[in-house]
């Protein structure tokens, strides 16, 4: 896959992702997967576009999540469930979803399987 989100994520070694609410590492950079920007918001079903025939020009929206491997910490998926909520092991704060059949991202692109952590929950920090 192209590295099409490298605006998104800086290719640092270094780069950890955190839960916001206790702080506990969730991924490290290697573990992201990295998905090609899909073409906004005409890769959507017509029911989920907000209609602005303006907006079909502009250049798709920053992608509100990242997309990473399945890890031992996600209790959810080792349960063997298809799809699930994640939720951080330390303070069981939701962090995202997953879905072994895929999903979409804000950007447009579907991303199979689907690790999805959402940005707002997670801190990206250097070390």
């Amino acid at each position: 896959m192209a590295a099409a989100n490298s605006s998104d994520l800086v290719t640092d070694p270094k780069l950890i992702f955190r839960c916001k609410k206790c702080r506990r590492i969730v991924a490290a950079q290697e573990n992201v997967v990295i998905h090609e920007r899909g073409e906004g918001e005409i890769c959507f079903k017509w029911k989920k576009r907000s209609g602005d025939p303006g907006e079909r020009d502009k250049e798709p929206p920053e992608c509100s999540s990242i997309f990473v491997e399945p890890m031992k910490w996600m209790q959810t998926v080792e349960e063997g469930n298809v799809e699930n909520k994640l939720q951080c092991l330390g303070c069981n704060a939701r962090l995202g979803s997953f879905n072994w059949a895929g999903m979409q991202c804000s950007c447009g692109a579907w991303v199979t399987p689907a690790f999805q952590l959402h940005k707002s929950r997670i801190d990206e920090c250097r070390t």
